[in-house]
């Protein structure tokens, strides 16, 4: 088992039969040229392997705001479909908060959409807080 950041085209590419359960309007033929684009802009994709195959994805960054200091932000995490309740998330969510304590951000959060009931009883097993609502609008 092992956790790594992707780092060349074929550990991102990789990474997408994972991440499109969680994305599923993300296209195979654009994914690398996509995740690159976002890397410019500080993303960064890490993946769990078990027995050779990807099981689990985060996609996130590191940033700085005026209401938390620096902090890591998870865009995307998901476990594969066919290998949750194994660990794997849990796994993830802890090399997560390493790697932001080591770059010494204050807190890391992320946003869940409300139907997703099964990740948000994950979250609050992780310790997690519910600390506000988020507020959108499509332009």
């Amino acid at each position: 088992m092992s956790i790594q950041l992707a780092e060349n085209n074929s550990q991102i590419l990789r990474c997408f039969p994972i991440i499109s359960q969680l994305r599923p309007h993300l296209e195979e033929a654009s994914f690398v040229q996509q995740v690159r684009y976002q890397m410019k802009e500080g993303y960064q994709l890490v993946f769990f392997q078990a027995e050779d195959k990807t099981v689990a994805v985060a996609g996130f960054r590191i940033s700085t705001c005026l209401a938390s200091g620096k902090f890591l932000y998870i865009d995307d995490l998901v476990v594969d479909k066919l290998n949750r309740s194994r660990g794997y998330g849990q796994k993830l969510f802890q090399w997560l908060i390493e790697y932001a304590r080591k770059n010494n951000c204050e807190h890391l959060s992320l946003d869940s959409g409300v139907q997703r009931f099964e990740a948000h009883r994950f979250y609050l097993m992780q310790h997690m807080s519910i600390t506000s609502h988020h507020f959108s609008m499509k332009l």
